[in-house]
């Protein structure tokens, strides 16, 4: 039995696609005689003709990523797209030491725990690109006894 217009007709008037129109085969009879966009309204508010819900992709391994993601897992050598220096540019994370360290340094000189002449070589160290990171700079000042006592 061919039913292929009246399949088609129902998914116009449902508004979905052939997939998801399903014919009740107890009721076939009642199909075939069903050639108007009316008839084939009635027959789907009968339920003789089934309209199926979507099938969509299940999000739930996208959030067990995601939330591994949050943890700082899946982010390995095989997940990473790009050099390192398109990643995260040489420049910005130059930028964002260079600002640390030079933040650092102002705060101790407006302390008063470091004199102007010791700021002054911290500061061209630091844009000479003496210093590896904020804890190399510490370490420096601690070991060079450059800073002084806080005062109460």
């Amino acid at each position: 039995m061919n039913l292929e217009m009246q399949k088609r007709l129902s998914s116009k008037v449902a508004k979905v696609g052939l997939a998801r129109v399903k014919i009740n085969p107890e009721n076939v009879d009642q199909v075939k005689e069903a050639i108007t966009k009316a008839d084939i309204r009635d027959l789907i508010d009968n339920k003789v003709i089934e309209i199926l819900p979507l099938v969509r992709n299940s999000k739930a391994r996208a959030r067990l990523r995601a939330k591994a993601k949050k943890k700082g897992r899946q982010s390995g050598p095989g997940s990473k797209v790009g050099t390192r220096n398109a990643r995260t540019p040489t420049k910005r994370v130059w930028i964002n030491r260079i600002r640390l360290q030079r933040k650092i340094i102002k705060s101790f000189k407006d302390s008063g725990r470091l004199s102007t002449g010791d700021w002054k070589t911290l500061y061209y160290r630091a844009k000479g690109g003496f210093f590896r990171n904020k804890r190399h700079l510490l370490q420096t000042l601690e070991q060079g006894k450059l800073l002084k006592e806080k005062k109460k």
